[in-house]
């Protein structure tokens, strides 16, 4: 099966995990397109993304570009899901409030497919109640949220709020896409 991902990489230490994933995607065939939170690059470079991807990896949503379509339209009309890997709490609390500030965010409000989205924090920001009412709101709106893992996090401590592993986004990914196409 041929799926084309827009995959949504904000501004978490766990950036460095959908580096895997984008990998384990195009070695199944997958197109694979990232789109990155301008935090998300002081985590993995764009050098990084676009060789893993072998695409250019999109970061704009007002770069000049040759022609005149807006590129948060074409990516919601390209894709097959929308996949947000790692989802910091700051764009976790812009999709379930619908705000649109960076090319991800637009995109996500243009985009009909799948949106699937996988948080990734401190664990108190996850237990955080801010983070909750987010989470459930975008769950009762149709997205397929995939649940952080508990174990020790980056920050030191230990708790739930780490990216699940690669492979298992990337099972779960293929879960839903199937789902999709029946």
């Amino acid at each position: 099966m041929s799926v084309k991902v827009a995959l949504g990489v904000t501004g978490a230490i766990a950036c460095y995990k959908a580096c895997t994933l984008v990998r384990l995607m195009v070695r199944e065939g997958w197109e694979v397109r990232v789109v990155a939170t301008p935090r998300a690059l002081d985590f993995v470079g764009e050098i990084t993304w676009r060789t893993l991807s072998q695409h250019a990896v999109e970061t704009d949503a007002f770069a000049l570009r040759e022609d005149w379509h807006p590129r948060h339209i074409e990516l919601a009309n390209w894709c097959d899901v929308l996949a947000v890997a790692p989802c910091s709490a700051n764009t976790l609390a812009k999709l379930a409030q619908g705000l649109g500030d960076n090319l991800l965010t637009q995109t996500a409000l243009a985009c009909v497919k799948p949106l699937v989205v996988a948080p990734a924090m401190n664990a108190a920001m996850w237990a955080n109640a801010a983070t909750q009412a987010n989470a459930e709101t975008l769950k009762v709106r149709g997205a397929r949220l995939l649940d952080p893992e508990a174990g020790e996090l980056a920050c030191g401590v230990r708790g739930t709020g780490r990216l699940p592993e690669p492979e298992a986004l990337f099972e779960a990914l293929r879960k839903i896409m199937g789902e999709a196409t029946r």
